[in-house]
């Protein structure tokens, strides 16, 4: 029982395995301490503060959804699918839930609170990515961002989804300008050869509109029970390994916003009932009411 502890049994083994000394990832460490840190802070939130259990249990499969992706897409940039689907499963549910109680939350003029959400998620994140294609001739915004950003508008619904993405973008304008600094440090320390722009051709804007449509239908989430249907509409295969992930060197102004969209969307669903309320009283204000 002594190795089931949370974190002490890192601490106390001094972060090396009990039988052969093995050294045990940090990382081991860290996903635990900050899950159950959310996980607290939605406890006092939603079932000391507020009585209610179901969003309770819907933001904590939500969180712990978003500190994987944290965790996977810092060093790999790529956030899997089937996480991306889950995190919509998560929402659906919980609106379903709401449909069952008869909640008024249910619905946003008579549609499915999860399913604007989701619309709004793909919107923002979507649009980002057009006008960047259009705009600057880049990709502006990588497509497991806007499947997350789906995913994240039907746990939250879509007043509280903005906020977090906003949220998102501050802290990715703070912590990302960090991350850039200590990257171009640690490039100074160990010489590169110079990267160059000579090879990299952006997705086209049809394909942008084409994968668009595709997250709006799920398309996505449904060819992981169809891949033909995948293939066909993405034209590869969403079981496919991924090759020389482990050979991938990111730039040094290459930072993945996957992460920051997941902790403004923590950050909102922890504190969405002071959020909420900041949001109307200053929509009274503007209002002049």
């Amino acid at each position: 029982m002594s190795d089931m502890i949370p974190l002490l049994t890192w601490l106390f083994r001094r972060g090396k395995c009990k039988y052969c000394g093995a050294p045990v990832s940090s990382r081991y460490f860290w996903v635990e301490l900050l899950n159950g840190s959310i996980w607290a802070g939605i406890w006092w939130q939603y079932l000391i503060a507020e009585a209610n259990p179901a969003k309770a249990i819907c933001f904590a499969l939500a969180a712990s959804t978003l500190v994987a992706i944290i965790f996977i897409d810092w060093e790999l940039y790529i956030i899997p699918d089937q996480i991306n689907a889950f995190l919509l499963f998560v929402g659906l549910a919980f609106n379903g839930w709401l449909y069952y109680v008869k909640s008024p939350a249910a619905t946003i003029n008579g549609w499915p609170s999860s399913v604007v959400g989701a619309l709004v998620g793909v919107g923002v994140l979507w649009g980002i990515a057009f006008l960047g294609r259009l705009l600057f001739r880049k990709d502006a915004m990588g497509h497991g961002d806007i499947k997350m950003a789906r995913g994240i508008g039907a746990v939250l619904f879509p007043i509280t989804a903005v906020m977090s993405f906003g949220l998102a973008v501050a802290l990715g304008a703070v912590l990302g300008v960090a991350q850039v600094l200590l990257r171009k440090g640690e490039g100074a320390a160990q010489e590169s050869e110079p990267e160059g722009d000579s090879a990299y051709v952006p997705e086209s804007i049809g394909s942008l509109l084409k994968c668009g449509v595709g997250y709006i239908l799920c398309i996505d989430v449904i060819g992981l029970f169809i891949p033909k249907l995948y293939r066909a509409w993405f034209e590869e295969d969403p079981f496919e390994p991924i090759e020389d992930l482990e050979d991938f060197e990111a730039g040094h102004t290459m930072i993945p916003f996957g992460p920051y969209l997941a902790l403004g969307a923590i950050v909102a669903a922890v504190f969405e009932t002071q959020l909420l309320r900041a949001f109307h009283s200053y929509w009274q204000w503007a209002a002049g009411k």
